[in-house]
């Protein structure tokens, strides 16, 4: 009888098959749920509740209804910030910004099947992420975004210049939409996060199966 892969083995190998990374943008509990349908319908690998709004009560709320889409779509769930919501949720993950618990906390406290991901600007960040045990990284802004205003914009390069210092998944992300993932195809970048060209889409199902196709078909 062939051995069946463990939930570890399997979101692992979900994450290095990974291609499209769609996060969630502010917006009423309804209208997040409805875009990120809609995303994972274009085949988003995975779906980033980030949320810097709602109450903790009703971004768990979110995070559940979430849970059920990722579920059935087959893709995996990352919560952004919120280690005890994405627990409490049965996401798959959790992401962490440099004000939040450590990586090597989450790492701790999620066990071993839990995938942390955590952002990098530079290869000295992300290898220092890898050391502290993140399974894959967010590298930006790879291009001008008000999301990120503050930081600066490090481009197609840069990210390879992340991907190129760490063996685990890379993710562009930061201003990336149709016009431009072209970019970072040309640069063999095949992995990138979107926010608010999904957000702000007439049809975010379009775009997400638009720039999937990209960046597996360059």
């Amino acid at each position: 009888m062939p051995l069946t892969a463990s939930p570890v083995d399997e979101r692992r190998a979900r994450l290095a098959a990974a291609h499209l990374y769609a996060i969630t943008a502010d917006a009423e509990a309804d209208r997040v749920a409805a875009v990120a349908e809609a995303c994972l319908r274009g085949g988003a690998d995975l779906l980033q509740l980030r949320h810097k709004t709602l109450g903790r009560g009703a971004l768990l709320g979110l995070a559940e209804r979430l849970r059920a889409l990722t579920a059935a779509a087959g893709a995996l769930l990352i919560v952004n910030d919120h280690l005890d919501i994405a627990l409490l949720a049965a996401a798959d993950g959790v992401h962490l910004g440099d004000d939040d618990l450590s990586v090597a906390e989450a790492r701790r406290l999620g066990g071993p099947g839990f995938l942390v991901g955590a952002s990098a600007s530079t290869p000295d960040a992300a290898r220092a992420a890898v050391s502290a045990g993140a399974d894959y990284l967010g590298a930006g802004p790879a291009f001008a975004t008000p999301i990120k205003d503050a930081k600066p914009v490090i481009g197609p390069q840069g990210v390879v210049a992340v991907r190129e210092a760490v063996d685990i998944p890379v993710f562009a992300i930061g201003g990336v939409n149709p016009s431009n993932v072209g970019q970072l195809v040309a640069a063999g970048i095949r992995r990138a996060c979107m926010i608010r060209a999904l957000a702000e889409a007439d049809d975010p199902e379009a775009v997400a199966r638009q720039v999937r196709a990209a960046l597996l078909n360059p």
